[in-house]
């Protein structure tokens, strides 16, 4: 049918067009804000191409060539030995005691032996702790610096019994082993563990006694060389074969009292661990602990005792690392002792003064002037030269037994390390911190120092000072031996 005209047709367009106003406007708005939207994201479709990757700068490429080595010249047996006239000339002006007594020294060339000074080199002397050097290099070549003491638990002659059997570890931690360290490598709770899963394998149920074996060590347990005061203020102790701590109630106070019977404490400590290891697997623990009999000879030998558990030590070269480090008397007079067993001598105060001197003089070192008191250097009794000194570093730095390298870690560090630490820490010996490696001795009237440096020419010289007679406490004495040091670390000295 036709649409009528008139007003009422208009009327009625209008009204259409007004319905249809919205969606118009609509799709407006929407145009409206598309546009920027599409300005915004067309550069990545349309735009210019990305600009050209930048240049690293020089200072962040990798370097094609190693940098000039600072500091000093590496070791070389083409660098120049140092004059001896020069070398004196430095050295004289720093030896000079404070308040009395003297200094002796010698300082030679590690690789071509010549002496660059001399102060009565060849004069015997009290070494005070430098001791210590001869045990290191008699405990390296006689045991070995691989090897590692086992502290074992054995099945009893009798039911129940179980022997904590020492050998030559005084370093025990009493709760789990440390693998990591030196000092607790080997630990009670971990032998007390291995211990119960041993027995428990045997169907062992009920009360366990618990005995002590520390017969690998004889004679006396206190050499009678030391001195009753350094005894009674703990720089020692009576020895045995097994000890916590270094013969210390704990390892990080090593001042004062000490375990007056370190293998009956370190046992104690175990049959404690052991009680706790126990407790959940039907055992038992007797309270106290008793020393191992042997049983006598009559009557036919009594089989071997079953193993029932094991821990080991650090190795001998790192037992020798840290007494050297710490100036350990401890454990310095049971690695003598331990030497001595390896040479087949007795494991006792003598046999470990024979090791050493047996050790020496295979090594080449001459030892008719010495005198070997003790192996840890408390006995004023002991009497050595720092020619021999010398002789033993150049051995260890230098020598053809290369077991010996093993101690070079053990040599404290000037200003950094060990008994140096808190030396070479002043204006006039700065230079030689870091670079100077010696063991120190000190004693009431005793100073001693005797080691290894690289001088500023790469020349790799070993030396020994000692003093004798000086002022007790002085202050001046040991920073002449600093001085001394700090003058061969720098020295040109042609």
């Amino acid at each position: 049918m036709k649409e009528s005209s008139g007003p009422g047709a208009f009327r009625r367009t209008v009204q259409r067009g007004l319905r249809a106003w919205p969606a118009a406007l609509l799709l407006a708005v929407i145009i409206i804000l598309a546009l920027p939207a599409a300005w915004l994201v067309s550069p990545a479709f349309v735009g210019p191409p990305p600009a050209a990757t930048p240049v690293v700068p020089a200072w962040q490429q990798l370097p094609a060539t190693l940098s000039a080595r600072q500091g000093l010249s590496p070791l070389s047996e083409s660098a120049s030995v140092p004059l001896p006239s020069a070398v004196a000339a430095q050295l004289d002006a720093f030896l000079t005691p404070d308040g009395g007594g003297s200094f002796t020294g010698l300082v030679q060339d590690a690789l071509t032996g010549q002496v660059l000074f001399d102060r009565g080199g060849s004069e015997s002397r009290i070494p005070a702790s430098n001791m210590k050097l001869l045990t290191a290099v008699a405990a390296l070549r006689a045991i070995g610096p691989d090897h590692r003491f086992s502290t074992k638990v054995l099945a009893g002659s009798h039911a129940n019994e179980v022997v904590l059997t020492g050998g030559g570890d005084v370093l025990l931690g009493a709760g789990e082993s440390a693998p990591n360290e030196v000092m607790s490598h080997a630990g009670l709770a971990t032998l007390a563990n291995a211990t119960v899963n041993a027995l428990q394998a045997t169907g062992t149920t009920g009360e366990l006694k618990v005995l002590v074996d520390d017969s690998l060590f004889t004679g006396p347990t206190l050499n009678p060389a030391w001195a009753d005061g350094d005894v009674a203020a703990g720089e020692v102790a009576p020895l045995y074969p097994l000890a916590l701590n270094s013969a210390r109630f704990d390892p990080a106070v090593t001042t004062g009292p000490r375990p007056q019977d370190s293998a009956r404490t370190a046992a104690e400590a175990f049959a404690a661990q052991l009680k706790a290891a126990g407790a959940t697997a039907g055992l038992t623990v007797v309270a106290g602990v008793e020393r191992y009999t042997a049983p006598s000879g009559d009557g036919p030998p009594a089989e071997e005792p079953a193993v029932l558990a094991e821990v080991q030590s650090a190795t001998v070269g790192q037992q020798v690392d840290l007494m050297l480090q710490t100036s350990d008397n401890y454990l310095a007079e049971v690695l003598g002792r331990m030497a001595a067993a390896a040479a087949g001598e007795p494991a006792s105060n003598d046999g470990a003064t024979v090791a050493v001197r047996a050790q020496l003089a295979d090594l080449g070192i001459p030892t008719d002037t010495m005198r070997v008191a003790d192996v840890s250097g408390l006995a004023l009794a002991n009497q050595v030269s720092a020619r021999q000194f010398v002789e033993v570093v150049g051995a260890i730095t230098t020598g053809t037994d290369t077991r010996l390298r093993a101690a070079l870690d053990g040599f404290p560090v000037a200003g950094l390390t060990g008994t140096l630490d808190t030396r070479f820490g002043d204006d006039a010996t700065a230079r030689g911190a870091g670079l100077v490696r010696a063991k120190t001795g000190t004693l009431n009237s005793v100073i001693a120092l005797s080691g290894y440096v690289v001088d500023a020419d790469g020349r790799l010289l070993v030396f020994s000072f000692i003093g004798n007679g000086l002022a007790p406490g002085a202050a001046g004495n040991p920073e002449a031996l600093d001085r001394a040091a700090t003058a061969l670390a720098g020295c040109g000295c042609r």
